[in-house]
């Protein structure tokens, strides 16, 4: 059969992948499986009693909750009945929430748990669009998900023919998804996605690598983001069982328990993991660290690329019997493949890990190309580290006179929703989406990403920075977990840097530094040092334009709860200004007085 709209998929399940584990996670310490049949079954059920609630074909469902199988069974059961899902981060401010949900009007909301309801409930007690909010937990006082399919259960009779004439009335160009950005720069744009906007997608990365229904993966991005989301259909129209992380902080966890074969990331957990190994090598004994180090320090010169003679494979494949296998053991010994996508990735990391005989695949897009406009590709031996990869099938690229990376192709959304002007000024009379990244072809094939257009600043010379690029390198430090370049029309270029706080405690104890909190640590002289230097060190590798002139250490942990970061981990650069405007200002008052 073929696909062509998301709810399609599970139709491929009848016929092709028969499984006792197409989905699971775990509750109450113990991981539960959902069949695809108990999948088709609930995802149904949902579809009935949304209809047998009132909900019409075109209103909106909005979802804020933890990735879970629920969020599966909402989402085909919502779209399906032809209604329009609206994923929300549950990690976002109350603000956000509100403009949000004043602006997709849903008529119910589901989300996770207590917490979600209680701030939800009381946002929505103002926005006359929403009839009702579900929970996936039981919560006192508050409807729970099931009664949904229950209702559908008992009026299944009624409404099995109508969701079938709802279903054969979608088209694939129909609007299947709201999609909020993250606002790194402003409030949140509904970015609205067809059916085929997704699939083409999934159709045209199903190629990347070799797994198929006899594998794993290990499900922790957010599905209220595009790139996971698109993923966990990619797994789904592959029979790929996935196994849904219970946080962040249980992925290594749960990847010893569940044994993945594949799973996605972001640059910055990937550096998390390799820094925390790197971390346990320094504390190894003398004839161990010299070992471990010495396989690193193999691995790190290993590319895809270059053939590499007989002396260096069995010197890798020493590396990797005595070392590299432990950290394949560490990550539960099955996985063969990281999918990096929504920041830049370090190619060292890139290098390090294939070299342990883990394939990183970096891929690029937005929420606006659904997302995937370029990937590494594992099966046409197309890769290249340091790059994004070639476009993928039905996409084209090209690069803009002032070197913007514009795309065509299927995956290019509707547009904004309530918002022509807005998406007149990203898609153009042809058809070509600027993506505000700035970029270059190499070797005529392979995407490199170089900064973000409108990130992009000029000193008071006239000279451009490109931030993120300085950024990416003070984050390959221990010392530093997050740095934002600042200096727009300024003379020299600063930084504002949130150290690695564990790390940096960890070295502070072992140098007999006393502390009592996170500001009287980034006080501490010996601190601000070490950061400085290795700050320096980052400076050699840069323009005498780019040198970064001037540091100041923060005391707070920037993420996305406190409002720092996106759901992505990407910086939200206008908070930030405003956050520590003091510190900025006293950055430059002390520059011009100089």
């Amino acid at each position: 059969m073929e696909i062509t709209r998301t709810f399609d998929i599970l139709n491929l399940f009848r016929e092709k992948y028969v499984k006792d584990d197409i989905l699971a996670a775990k509750e109450n310490g113990i991981w539960v499986k959902y069949s695809t049949a108990q999948y088709i079954e609930t995802a149904t059920n949902f579809s009935y009693g949304l209809l047998a609630s009132g909900l019409q074909k075109g209103e909106k469902v909005a979802l804020i909750s933890n990735n879970r199988p629920e969020w599966n069974f909402t989402d085909m059961g919502t779209t399906q009945a032809g209604m329009i899902l609206v994923p929300i981060y549950p990690t976002i401010s109350s603000e956000e929430y509100s403009y949000i949900l004043e602006h997709a009007e849903p008529t119910f909301i589901f989300v996770s748990d207590k917490l979600l309801y209680d701030r939800i409930r009381e946002i929505t007690e103002k926005i006359p669009s929403v009839k009702d909010i579900f929970t996936f937990n039981t919560v006192e006082g508050a409807k729970l998900w099931t009664e949904i399919t229950e209702l559908g259960k008992q009026n299944a009779g009624k409404y099995k023919d109508e969701i079938e004439k709802i279903k054969n009335s979608i088209q694939p160009d129909d609007l299947v998804t709201l999609l909020y950005t993250s606002g790194t720069t402003g409030v949140p744009k509904g970015v609205m996605l067809s059916h085929n906007n997704l699939i083409s997608n999934v159709k045209a990365t199903i190629h990347v690598h070799p797994l198929d229904h006899n594998h794993r993966a290990l499900s922790f991005l957010p599905l209220s983001h595009v790139y996971e989301r698109m993923l966990n259909y990619h797994f789904q129209y592959k029979g790929i069982s996935i196994y849904y992380a219970e946080n962040m902080g249980t992925i290594a966890e749960n990847a010893k328990e569940i044994k993945p074969h594949l799973f996605a990331t972001v640059p910055r957990l990937l550096e998390r993991v390799y820094d925390k190994i790197i971390s346990k090598g320094k504390d190894l004994s003398p004839v161990k660290r010299k070992i471990f180090f010495w396989a690193v320090n193999l691995g790190l010169r290993f590319d895809v690329n270059t053939r590499r003679g007989w002396w260096y494979n069995s010197r890798l494949k020493i590396a990797n019997k005595l070392i590299f296998s432990k950290w394949r053991e560490a990550l539960g010994g099955n996985l063969e493949i990281m999918v990096s996508g929504s920041a830049s990735l370090q190619p060292r990391l890139a290098r390090i890990f294939w070299a342990a005989g883990i394939h990183v695949l970096e891929g690029y897009g937005l929420t606006e190309t659904s997302p995937v406009i370029a990937v590494n590709n594992l099966v046409k031996n197309e890769i290249m580290f340091g790059t994004v990869g070639p476009a993928i099938d039905g996409v084209d690229i090209k690069i803009a006179d002032d070197g913007e990376i514009l795309c065509k192709g299927s995956n290019i959304m509707l547009g904004y929703y309530k918002d022509n002007q807005l998406t007149s000024e990203v898609i153009d009379k042809d058809g070509w989406f600027h993506t505000g990244d700035i970029g270059e072809i190499i070797d005529n094939k392979f995407l490199k990403i170089t900064d973000r257009k409108k990130e992009m600043f000029k000193l008071s010379s006239g000279k451009y920075i490109a931030p993120q690029v300085i950024e990416n390198k003070l984050k390959v430090s221990f010392f530093i977990e997050q740095a934002m370049v600042v200096g727009e029309n300024e003379k020299f270029a600063s930084a504002l840097i949130s150290p690695n706080f564990a790390f940096l405690q960890d070295w502070a104890a072992k140098q007999n530094i006393k502390f009592n909190n996170n500001l009287e640590l980034i006080s501490n002289s010996m601190v601000i040092d070490i950061i400085q230097k290795e700050v320096n060190e980052v400076n050699t590798s840069l323009g005498d334009h780019e040198k970064v002139k001037r540091i100041r250490l923060v005391e707070e942990e920037w993420s996305p709860q406190t409002g720092e970061l996106s759901p992505t981990l990407k910086l939200k650069r206008k908070p930030l200004h405003e956050k520590y405007e003091n510190i900025l200002n006293e950055i430059y008052s002390v520059g011009k007085s100089n």
